[in-house]
């Protein structure tokens, strides 16, 4: 094999390794004394060699050179020709042809390779074959006030033909994945008035980041082009994740109730934790309805961010009333504390007859964050919309967006996203990042956080040789901590029976981990490992595992590194597994059989009492399903009937459970029916079998016609005059 140039050569070097899986380095090269041109080269896997660094390197680099041999040695010939003088093929590592593309070496791709290569992850996701989700609950405990007269012409403000559009989006969506959940409201004159809709990543990314959701009402109350709403979250690599998207007709009580009944209805009716919104009394309003259970906070950078729009004179005493703002809200250490400052505040400014600033002391419980304790935000809310995540999304909308461009944008949005997120598990499962001191409780993390969240950790843990501690008392549990860094005092309570630790620098309460003052403290008590309450599951490696972690910390090492092998396994197995329907077949067998295994083995160990049940129940398993139709008896594809999305096996429910579910489901489908609202698709609840009951045959009928026939009669008259059905009288449910 000859070459022209040892570029030529290096270009064939890397097309072979992203063939075969494996990053690539120009390892050497050497040039002629005499002509001063190239006569040797070698390149090699990116793995090659051992690390070498010196030990008191002050930054050092994580390095992936684990001892590697994979090498091509090229030479020159005197006529010019390059020829392979040494090539070795074998590697001591794994191979990752399907995730080659994310290796530095292959990364600056043209865009027709890197187009092929979306499509190719998303033919191949396993969430391309789910189930639909639903259409609607009941919303008949918003009260009669909120449907006034005024509703009767409020519309979805749309441009010619954007109706057009937005029903081909919705269709080809759902198209290309059933689980695509969307719901459209209409008016009494059945005008399209909102839109509700969220991909099936977006519910999967809800089940495991759950916790905290940031609702985002910028571009709509800034009179965007676009009047787009989005609910937002963060995963464990902090990186933002859509968990769905709205268009509004206004901006009322009823509209934000239908929008967050139908994002609940999407999400299964699991209910976040903490809902960050704006400061606006009819979201305010709508949560206390529909999501009771959930605490509610406004975002701080929407609070700081009107300061200049609510207060006169703004700019005579800008700079000293934002120092003595500052110092309450951020260094209060009780709410007592805040309170007094508070008053002195607004006393030494006059602003006792600001309604505003009444406002925000009446709700001081939904953003200061002296009354956030015992929750966390999880890097959601900032002091600037800068620093948070959503601000992400600023790239793809713009003030003057149109919708037919937003909705263009829209999938290329979400493959960013998913890009950056495989990218990052990629590099979690590829290596671990370095160690920058010998801190226990920098080691203690190193394989439980993710890789961008123990970064973080580690600077607050080197920022601890910063921080100078003092007790307050004899007696008491509180610490006095002099950070040098920004010259500042903070307080720590440790409570070291209770196993709890507070800051007034609320690093938990906004970040999700503890900061270099509670580190110091822990330390100087003897306590060197961070306790387990204050290692959030939603930033470790094992985020998205069904099960919460417990325990010490080892064990939880131990479960990420299985986790870990697994991931990279399964990997190979796929890869292998897809080459031929026999291989498939084989591949499919053995998954179930570990399924059933391990569902067995984990009921053991969970619930030694039900081993026997557990026994049985694995000898004679309830039909399960996987993701290309096929049940646990049968290899070969089947229609999907049986299991609904998001079951796995050891969740499968009795038959007895299954008949009580559909019955159930049935009645509360019929209920839902008869509203106002209209969907498309099925609950994860709704279960379809061959041969329905008399309710099933009723759920049956009331969705025969309801989006996809009513939307079929819309593309010509934009979304207007609509026939009216069923779905849309307010009869009580039956």
């Amino acid at each position: 094999m000859e070459f022209e140039t040892h570029e030529d050569a290096y270009l064939f070097y890397k097309d072979y390794a992203k063939s075969v899986g494996f990053g690539t380095a120009k390892l050497s090269s050497r040039r002629s004394r005499a002509s001063k041109e190239f006569i040797d080269a070698k390149f090699s896997c990116i793995r090659y060699g051992s690390k070498q660094q010196s030990d008191d390197a002050i930054n050092p680099r994580a390095s992936p050179k684990i001892g590697c041999k994979a090498s091509m040695h090229v030479k020159r010939r005197p006529d010019g020709k390059w020829y392979v003088y040494s090539f070795v093929k074998e590697h001591n590592h794994e191979l990752l042809p399907e995730q080659a593309h994310y290796f530095r070496s292959h990364r600056n791709t043209e865009l027709v390779k890197s187009t092929d290569t979306r499509l190719r992850r998303k033919k191949n996701s396993p969430l391309t074959d789910c189930k639909h989700l639903s259409a609607y609950n009941d919303l008949d405990f918003i009260d009669g006030y909120m449907r006034n007269q005024h509703d009767k012409g409020r519309r979805l403000v749309l441009d010619t033909g954007d109706a057009e559009i937005l029903l081909e989006f919705l269709m080809r969506m759902q198209e290309e994945n059933p689980k695509f959940f969307f719901a459209v409201d209409f008016s009494e004159d059945h005008l399209l008035r909102n839109v509700f809709w969220v991909d099936a990543k977006g519910i999967e990314d809800y089940k495991s980041f759950s916790d905290v959701v940031s609702f985002e009402t910028t571009y709509f109350v800034s009179k965007y082009k676009v009047p787009i709403v989005l609910f937002v979250g963060v995963n464990h690599h902090v990186q933002p994740v859509l968990l769905g998207c709205g268009l509004l007709a206004d901006d009322t009580v009823y509209t934000y109730v239908w929008l967050m009944q139908s994002w609940l209805v999407a999400m299964g009716g699991q209910k976040p934790r903490v809902m960050l919104t704006d400061q606006n009394n009819a979201i305010k309003a709508a949560i206390a309805a529909v999501l009771p259970e959930t605490r509610h906070c406004y975002c701080l950078w929407h609070v700081l961010d009107r300061l200049p729009r609510n207060l006169d004179y703004w700019s005579m005493w800008q700079d000293t009333f934002m120092k003595k703002l500052f110092k309450c809200i951020y260094r209060s250490w009780s709410e007592e504390e805040f309170d007094r400052r508070w008053l002195k505040l607004i006393d030494k400014f006059h602003l006792r007859d600001v309604q505003w600033m009444r406002s925000l002391y009446e709700e001081r419980k939904f953003w200061a964050p002296t009354f956030m304790r015992g929750i966390t935000f999880a890097g959601l809310s900032t002091r600037c919309r800068s620093e948070s995540v959503n601000s992400l999304f600023d790239r793809y909308v713009h003030a003057e967006t149109s919708l037919k461009e937003f909705l263009e944008g829209y999938g290329l949005m979400l493959e960013d996203r998913y890009e950056e997120e495989a990218k990052a598990d990629f590099d979690a499962w590829h290596e671990a990042p370095e160690l920058k001191s010998p801190s226990p409780f920098e080691k203690q993390m190193l394989l439980v956080y993710s890789h961008e969240i123990f970064r973080k950790f580690q600077l607050e843990v080197l920022g601890a040789a910063a921080c100078h501690l003092t007790k307050e008392s004899e007696e008491g549990t509180t610490y006095s901590v002099k950070d040098f860094d920004d010259n500042q005092k903070y307080l720590v309570d440790w409570d070291e029976f209770k196993s709890d630790i507070y800051c007034s620098c609320r690093s938990f309460e906004y970040k999700g981990y503890l900061c270099r003052h509670a580190i110091v403290v822990l330390q100087m008590s003897g306590v060197f490992t961070i306790p387990i309450n204050y290692v959030l599951q939603r930033w470790t490696n094992a985020a998205r595992n069904r099960h919460q972690i417990s325990g010490n910390l080892e064990l939880v090492q131990s479960n990420i590194r299985r986790f870990n092998d697994l991931c990279r396994r399964a990997i190979i197995l796929g890869e292998e597994g897809s080459l031929s329907q026999e291989s498939y077949d084989i591949a499919m067998f053995a998954m179930k059989e570990a399924f059933k295994q391990c569902a067995v083995k984990i009921a053991t160990i969970e619930h030694p009492a039900r081993c026997e049940e557990a026994a049985i129940q694995a000898g004679h398993p309830v039909q399960e399903e996987n993701q290309y139709g096929s049940t646990s008896n049968q290899i070969g594809p089947e229609p999907n009937n049986n299991i609904h999305a998001g079951n796995v096996p050891w969740q499968a429910e009795t038959r007895r459970e299954k008949r009580s579910s559909l019955s159930n489901t049935s009645k509360k489908a019929k209920h839902v029916a008869q509203s106002e609202t209209v969907g498309e698709g099925s609950l994860e609840g709704f279960q379809h079998v061959a041969a329905p009951r008399q309710s099933q045959a009723v759920l049956a009928g009331q969705f025969h016609n309801t989006m996809p026939g009513v939307f079929q009669n819309l593309i010509h008259t934009e979304f207007q005059n609509i026939p009216t059905t069923n779905m849309h009288q307010n009869n009580p449910p039956g």
